[in-house]
């Protein structure tokens, strides 16, 4: 993959990120199970360190 097309990438789990974060806001606040939206986020946010990671190497 290029470079133009992790930071694509990147910025698109970003945007996927603070979207599923805005849900989960509203969904504590009306009490509801969180557990779901959790997961995504933990998903999110490991597929963001693996293409920081290849960001990096491509940066050497």
């Amino acid at each position: 993959m290029t470079l133009r097309e992790l930071d694509h990438q990147l910025d698109m789990l970003k945007s996927d990120y603070v979207r599923i974060q805005g849900d989960l806001e509203k969904l504590e606040s009306f009490g509801g199970n969180t557990d779901g939206i959790m997961r995504e986020l933990d998903i999110l946010e490991k597929e963001m360190h693996e293409i920081n990671a290849q960001i990096r190497e491509h940066n050497k």
